[in-house]
């Protein structure tokens, strides 16, 4: 791994990155979890090695494994993870973070009877059990339902807002869009892109065109501005609005007709697939 890096407090920062690029790797020697061979990591000025206590109480890391004791209820989790910390009379926190977290009503039931989406629920639960004020989420909502995403994303962000740090790795690419306003991908564990979300996505060039087309073939003269072909529709690759009519006209002069037709603003797929190589298989290593 070769990676210089820092992430300001109270940033929603993304990691993001292919299989293999060294994400979870670099999640784990900042929860303790990996010792670095060498170099420095430090939470908040808290070198994770030389002062990994203080380093361990200001950081709640979320892991890609589902990781449970099964003998105890949702509560009890929570209870024993605050106890870790030295915190008593926590339990006003804990219902806070039950309801966000939809587990109101599973507080009682024992772990080892959640669903795999409830138990990923409790995971977050316990990152965030001592209000540590940096959160790290490594793959939160991998396999979860729709209603987990938008709950923990509102409640997640709600925090950022109060200042906590947040750094977030995940294959939702959508996700990483919306919530974070600075990126970094990763490949082979070195740092290929650092920047806004902003001036990565800026930094594509031009537009794609999706096209649906009443001919299989494309004309000659549109070969170069091929990017794909992807569920019977042409996905070409202009360099401005002006271009756009040069396309219609190639099209119109060997008759072929237009069945659909979508511009598409570059995104961070855009990016990703630009910068590493590679399609959106984000799943962590």
């Amino acid at each position: 791994m070769g990676i210089d890096l820092e992430i300001e407090q109270g940033e929603f920062f993304a990691l993001l990155g292919p299989n293999g690029a060294g994400k979870t790797t670099l999640i784990n020697v900042l929860a303790g979890l990996t010792l670095a061979t060498n170099g420095v990591a430090k939470i908040m000025g808290h070198d994770v090695v030389r002062n990994y206590r203080e380093a361990r109480r200001v950081v709640g890391v979320v892991p890609q494994e589902l990781v449970f004791d099964p003998f105890f209820s949702v509560r009890e989790t929570l209870s024993i993870q605050s106890g870790y910390y030295g915190l008593r009379n926590n339990d006003a926190w804990i219902d806070e973070v039950l309801y966000h977290l939809g587990l109101r009503d599973k507080e009682n039931a024992n772990m080892r009877t959640l669903s795999g989406g409830m138990k990923r629920r409790v995971l977050v639960a316990q990152a965030l059990v001592h209000k540590p004020p940096v959160i790290i989420l490594d793959e939160p909502t991998a396999g979860v339902d729709v209603e987990l995403r938008r709950s923990l994303w509102s409640f997640i962000k709600r925090l950022n807002g109060d200042g906590h740090t947040i750094v977030l790795t995940t294959h939702y690419l959508d996700e990483a869009e919306e919530l974070c306003s600075r990126i970094a991908m990763l490949k082979k564990g070195e740092i290929v892109a650092l920047d806004s979300t902003k001036n990565l996505i800026n930094n594509v060039s031009g537009y794609l065109i999706r096209l649906r087309l009443s001919s299989k073939a494309l004309p000659s003269d549109l070969q170069p501005l091929l990017e794909s072909y992807t569920e019977g529709c042409f996905i070409l690759r202009v360099n401005n609005y002006s271009k756009i009519e040069s396309v219609l006209a190639a099209l119109r002069i060997e008759q072929i007709r237009v069945l659909e037709m979508e511009l598409m603003q570059p995104d961070l797929e855009d990016v990703f697939v630009k910068i590493t190589g590679n399609t959106k298989d984000m799943e962590s290593v």
